[in-house]
């Protein structure tokens, strides 16, 4: 393996960190990305104050990555650092300035996160994801929105990023402003700035029929970080669409995870449209070789890491069978070319 592989440990939560290292090192990986706050809790990096404040703390960190054989490849926040609610919106922009800072002490150049959802005008306390804006009143949400609230965030955001030499890369992700190539380079523009960029995630594309391999060359060297995570679309598609909206509330008896304030993940549809499955159950091994080509064409050294969150496997088990299909399309992504 020539290149940066690697897991997302937030599906490690589950165990220490040097245990969760030695898995990664176990699937024959070479790196790991880390949540440092946003909608899920530092577990991997609980002492992330310290790691800011002194240089002791952050090569103490390193050691543990040092010792497994282990690249650190980025810090992940990713929340709603633009949320209405300041219980939840000042909360999540704070990690993501904190993480910044800790990049910066730990000679990490990559953050992850998303950019954000603020209400739909002055005094708005939940967020408003105005898409298909074909009247006028739903212009007027997105003008403000932007103008008032995403644009001033972000260029306090990336003055924060260019002072720590780190570059942030956001995930488009439905239900946030940027969620789509078009609305990247829209927030890159309007906020004036070679530090923010894109976190290439192919799965949100999958669903909203996108194609990651034309939005890698489309972003071109915009794209800073990579995710490797699958979708499948399933039968069902047909009837519900893609905006499949069939959720169920959780009660606070059953077990959910809660995303900040009093905002909680519901229950995903039992007939879904769609579904995130290990990488391979949606797109063949072929698919990933060229998504890797296209990501080291803008960028050799990107660092690409597994998100797991196929329900269908357990923990280990979706890692190793995503692990195999990476390890696999990285030997086609950097197959010498033959005549």
């Amino acid at each position: 393996m020539t290149k940066t592989l690697g897991v997302y440990t937030a599906v490690l939560h589950d165990r220490p960190l040097a245990d969760a290292l030695d898995v990664i090192s176990g699937l024959g990986l070479n790196a790991a990305e880390i949540n440092a706050g946003g909608f899920l809790p530092p577990v991997h990096i609980p002492d992330i104050a310290d790691i800011v404040a002194s240089e002791t703390a952050a090569q103490e960190y390193l050691g543990i990555f040092a010792e497994k054989g282990i690249a650190l490849a980025g810090l992940n926040v990713n929340g709603n650092p633009l949320h209405p609610n300041p219980v939840i919106g000042d909360k999540h922009a704070g990690d993501l300035r904190r993480a910044i800072k800790a990049a910066a002490a730990l000679g990490q150049k990559r953050v992850v996160t998303m950019s954000g959802l603020p209400g739909g005008e002055p005094g708005a306390t939940r967020p408003n994801w105005n898409v298909n804006a074909w009247n006028s009143g739903a212009l007027d949400v997105l003008d403000y929105q932007w103008d008032e609230i995403v644009v001033p965030f972000w260029k306090e955001i990336a003055a924060l990023a260019e002072d720590h030499d780190v570059k942030v890369a956001i995930e488009m992700h439905p239900q946030n402003v940027v969620f789509s190539p078009p609305t990247m380079l829209q927030l890159i523009e309007k906020v004036g700035t070679d530090f923010v960029g894109a976190e290439m995630d192919p799965s949100h594309l999958f669903w909203q029929w996108m194609d990651p391999v034309a939005a890698v060359d489309y972003l071109g060297d915009r794209v800073f970080h990579a995710a490797a995570k699958d979708v499948r679309i399933n039968e069902n598609a047909k009837i519900y669409g893609v905006l499949d909206n069939r959720f169920r509330r959780l009660d606070p008896s059953e077990d959910r995870v809660n995303l900040g304030g009093d905002e909680w993940v519901n229950e995903w549809p039992k007939d879904s449209a769609w579904d995130f499955v290990a990488l391979g159950r949606g797109h063949d091994t072929a698919f990933w070789g060229e998504f890797l080509a296209a990501l080291y064409r803008a960028d050799e050294n990107m660092a690409v890491n597994i998100e797991h969150e196929d329900v269908s496997l357990g923990r280990i088990e979706g890692l190793r069978v995503a692990a195999e299909v990476l390890l696999e399309a990285e030997r086609l992504a950097t197959a010498p070319v033959t005549a």
